[in-house]
Formats: C-alpha cells, sequence, structure tokens
C-alpha cells in the first residue's frame, strides 16, 4: 500500500511539474525579460503578495478539468458562490480545483506525518472525503456568514432609505446614496444594492431588480422587503411607511429571536450541569466521608 501511495505521490508531483512548465511559460519569460530590460516601476510587497496569490490560484484553476461535472451542476454552484459574494469568472473554477488539490494536500500531508502507517484506507480515504467535501462545508459557511451580516444590517439601510425618500429623493436616488453612504460600515447589503442599481440603469425594470437581488442572497427579510415593494408600487402606497414598518418589524423580530435565545439557555445548562459540575460537586462533598464510611466498616470487619 506504501508503494502504491508513493507511487502516485511522484505521478502527481511529475504531472504538477510539468503542468507549472505549460502554464506559465509566459509568466517564466516576463521574469526573464524582466531581468534582462528591468523596468522603471519599483516593485512592492503587495505587488508580491498579488502576484503569488494569482499564480496559486492559477494553478488550482487548472485542476478542475480533472473532475466531471455537468452544465446544472456548474450553474448551482455559480449561485451558491454568488450568495457568498464570489461573482468571478473564474471563481468556479477554483471551487472545483480545490475539491482536487485539498484531497491530495491532506493525501501528503497524511503521508508525510506517518498517520497513513497506522491505517492507510481508512487515513486516506478520510483524506479524500474530507478534502473532497471540504470546499462544499467552507462555501455552505460562508454563504450563512454573509446572509447573517445582511440580515443584521438590513435596519439601518433601511432607515437611510426613509431618511433619504422623506428628503425627496426617488427610491432609485436613494438607493444609490444609500449604497454610497454605507459602504464601510455594511459592504455586503450595499454590494447588493449597487447591483440593483447597475440593473437599473442597464434597463431592468426596478422589480426585477430587487427580485434579482432576493435571489441572489436567499434571505427571507430581503424577500420580504421585496415583496412589499413591489406591492406598495403597484398599489401606490407610501414607499417610505413601508419602509419604515419593516424596519420596525425587523428589530422586534430581532428582540424576540433574543429574548427567545436567553430563555433556552436554562435548559441548555442542564446538560453541564449533569455531566461536569454535579459529579465534581459530589465528589468534593461525599468523597471524605465515603472514604470514612469505608475505613469504618474495614475496621469493623477486621475485628
Amino acid at each position: 500500500m506504501l508503494t502504491v501511495v508513493l507511487a502516485f505521490v511522484a505521478m502527481f508531483l511529475l504531472v504538477a511539474s510539468g503542468g507549472l512548465l505549460l502554464f506559465y511559460r509566459e509568466a517564466m519569460i516576463q521574469r526573464i525579460t524582466a531581468v534582462i530590460v528591468p523596468s522603471s516601476k519599483p516593485k512592492t510587497l503587495l505587488g508580491s503578495i498579488q502576484h503569488a496569490g494569482l499564480s496559486i490560484g492559477g494553478v488550482v484553476e487548472h485542476f478542475e478539468r480533472v473532475l466531471p461535472k455537468s452544465q446544472a451542476e456548474v450553474s448551482v454552484v455559480q449561485q451558491r458562490l454568488m450568495r457568498a459574494g464570489w461573482r468571478h469568472d473564474a471563481a468556479v473554477k477554483l471551487f472545483y480545483g480545490s475539491k482536487v488539490v485539498v484531497p491530495l494536500g491532506l493525501c501528503s500531508a497524511a503521508l508525510v506525518s506517518g498517520l497513513g502507517e497506522l491505517s492507510p484506507f481508512f487515513v486516506y480515504g478520510a483524506c479524500l472525503v474530507v478534502g473532497f467535501l471540504g470546499p462544499d462545508f467552507w462555501l455552505g459557511a460562508q454563504i450563512k456568514k454573509r446572509q447573517k451580516k445582511i440580515r443584521r444590517g438590513l435596519p439601518d439601510v433601511l432607515d437611510l432609505l426613509v431618511i433619504c425618500i422623506e428628503a425627496g429623493l426617488s427610491l432609485d436616488q436613494a438607493t444609490a446614496r444609500t449604497a454610497q453612504e454605507l459602504t464601510q460600515a455594511q459592504p455586503q447589503l450595499c454590494d447588493e444594492l449597487n447591483l440593483v442599481v447597475l440593473e437599473q440603469r442597464a434597463g431592468h425594470p426596478r422589480s426585477e431588480s430587487w427580485k434579482h437581488m432576493a435571489e441572489r442572497t436567499e434571505v427571507d427579510s430581503i424577500r420580504n422587503l421585496v415583496s412589499m415593494l413591489v406591492q406598495s408600487e403597484q398599489f401606490g402606497t407610501s414607499i417610505a411607511k413601508t419602509l419604515r414598518t419593516h424596519s420596525d418589524t425587523l428589530r422586534t423580530k430581532r428582540v424576540q429571536q433574543i429574548e427567545e435565545a436567553a430563555a433556552k439557555t436554562t435548559i441548555k445548562m442542564v446538560f453541564p450541569l449533569v455531566f461536569f459540575i454535579f459529579p465534581a460537586l459530589f465528589l468534593v462533598t461525599l468523597g471524605p466521608a465515603a472514604l470514612m464510611m469505608a475505613d469504618s466498616f474495614k475496621d469493623l470487619l477486621n475485628k
């Protein structure tokens, strides 16, 4: 088994070296040219780091060709990447490339550390499974993290939208102004608002642009907001009142969720009390008495 793993790692290193030579021939030529004809631009540390990151990303991208995939699967992965905030064209290639590179890296780490010698089939199988499914779990965690930030920042964005609309701006102008003002405080939600503004400038109707935002984020509060805006536009009601009502509802819902989580803590504390605190308490209080009783019974039995 060890011979097979060593042969596999050796073949992988040879293929990777050949791929680097083939895919980065132009980069090597550029480096040689830069040495022969030095440029006047100084090379900063940030530029070196960015160049190294692009090189590593390019290597990972080329491994995505190994995995077979359908167009429907690629579209689903692309939607998930968009929900996580990754809209670059190479994001899908990086994702599928990581599903090949990470298992190989884990197997190499297990081989170097010696863990593979304990149980080769189990260890290398676990490395392959964890490495293949790891990018999916990481992407799901990133999606939940971004959705949580969008959900928390929505009331503040709605408040600024209400202020802009009451100041005389239209909804489109208020959206653009809000996305500009809250870029530092709420970057995820402002990024989505900027996309809404760009879609409207490209000619999409307002309702469709907001619906696309709801589909991209997959957040319930955003969906409710979009449906309220569409209904307000259809029936001609005040948009400012609609936004203020929705903002108050979100804050009330957040307070209720906090109160619910606080009420659940009493039940959740039962398990640590039973398994960790009570045994130590019994040992401290009843331990000396148990020792004294054991000594007394021993004396009685010896008599």
